[in-house]
């Protein structure tokens, strides 16, 4: 990923920096293990001072999103129940039985009995299990947006209930040791890992779209055109604009709606040239295009976003869960 840093712009360059490294993390741009680049590397890229760049790498450790290993470097963090190695990269070259032979052999060398073992496996087997039956999606109250967005899509992808409880109300609402999962996403890594480890539940991060096919088109626009943003989502607005100005600077004209806000959302159709709106809001955006047609010279393009969330995360998020063979037993019936 190469980063783009606008240094005579408003927004300070190392919140350019942040949003646009938080967004590869959160994609997955960037996975867990993945040594981020050097102060110097950086510096050499995108000419911001080594200082800044390593208060901006500050900054995504407070948020739970990197570890600095000294002498070593940054990398990104591993959350919830991953390991450090990326979901789509990972070897075959060990068969799963010496996996199994390796987990044995480490427990019994630690005292266990196998029959001891056998009741821990299954213990832990049967915990997964009723963790997959109840799946809450989570996110600060600020962003709910962002939580109706997963949530809808997941009501979708997934055979169980799907539920969205804020962060803020996490505390009260869900008892210590429930059967459940929480799923959110990279940007609130600190604040759930937090709960999660109070509550004693389990906790997934789910990876984002990379909207690599909307960004091609971002760049592709000719200068002085109008871009218009519509989204559930607060959160994800703000982070888009950011990015979006990084990359065209003040080369477009770029206005933001969430798709509640009528007053803002009639005011994009009539000036935007292009329209990039969230799969869930798409319907709202074509309405209000329809319903002032005659008094637009050109009908703005709208593009829709394919999803919120990677539908490869969401396979990962299903075998977690054991939902795999439940499909499957489906399908066979």
């Amino acid at each position: 990923m190469q980063f783009h840093i606008q240094p005579e712009s408003e927004i300070p360059a190392s919140t350019q920096l942040f949003n646009q490294i938080s967004f590869a993390i959160a994609a997955r741009q960037f996975p867990p293990g993945y040594r981020l680049p050097s102060t110097r590397q950086l510096a050499m890229q995108t000419g911001l001072h080594r200082n800044t760049i390593s208060k901006v790498y500050e900054r995504l450790e407070a948020a739970g999103l990197v570890k600095a290993q000294v002498g070593s470097g940054i990398y990104v963090r591993a959350l919830g129940q991953e390991d450090s190695m990326p979901r789509r990269a990972r070897p075959t070259v060990v068969p799963v039985h010496r996996l199994v032979q390796d987990s044995l052999d480490t427990l019994l060398g630690m005292g266990y009995s196998l029959g001891q073992i056998r009741e821990l496996f299954l213990a832990e087997i049967e915990a997964r299990q009723k963790a997959g039956v109840r799946v809450i999606v989570t996110v600060p109250q600020h962003d709910q947006g962002a939580g109706e967005l997963i949530t809808q899509e997941l009501q979708q992808l997934l055979p169980v209930p799907v539920e969205l409880i804020y962060l803020e109300e996490i505390e009260t609402l869900l008892q210590p040791d429930s059967a459940a999962t929480l799923v959110t996403v990279r940007y609130f890594a600190s604040m759930t890992e937090a709960i999660a480890r109070a509550k004693g539940v389990r906790l997934f991060f789910i990876d984002i779209y990379n909207y690599q096919r909307e960004l091609e088109v971002i760049q592709k626009l000719p200068p002085g055109c109008c871009l218009g943003l519509v989204s559930l989502s607060s959160g994800t607005l703000g982070v888009a604009e950011v990015m979006i100005h990084s990359l065209r600077g003040d080369d477009l004209l770029l206005v933001t709606a969430q798709v509640n806000d009528a007053y803002k959302l009639n005011a994009l159709v009539h000036r935007a040239h292009t329209i990039i709106s969230d799969r869930a809001s798409s319907d709202h955006v074509k309405a209000t295009i329809a319903s002032v047609r005659e008094n637009l010279i050109r009908p703005p393009r709208l593009i829709c976003c394919e999803s919120y969330i990677d539908i490869n995360s969401v396979d990962i998020l299903k075998r977690e869960l054991g939902l795999t063979d439940f499909l499957e037993e489906i399908k066979a019936s």
